[in-house]
């Protein structure tokens, strides 16, 4: 995974979240999480939600749900910001 920053016309710095370098530098951060991973009991599986109200995907491994939700957020920024990378 790449990691790209974006600036905004209003000079706002916009990336996914990465310890690839030190973010810290660019002034005070503002972060949120733009899923969750929850474990579920009744199916077993570790699942990624998003606001919609559903599961978005689902493993056996929390890894594997932590991988898979990089990569989608990374589309999603890439398909946000023409893809610009």
């Amino acid at each position: 995974m790449s990691a790209a920053l974006i600036v905004t016309p209003a000079g706002v710095v916009e990336c996914l979240y990465t310890e690839a370098f030190d973010l810290w530098k660019l002034g005070d951060l503002r972060v949120s999480r733009a899923t969750d991973i929850v474990f579920d009991n009744d199916s077993q599986l570790w699942e990624v939600w998003a606001g919609a109200g559903r599961a978005l995907y689902r493993h056996c491994s929390r890894e594997a749900c932590l991988d898979w939700e990089r990569e989608h957020l990374q589309e999603t920024e890439d398909e946000r910001h023409g893809g610009l990378v």
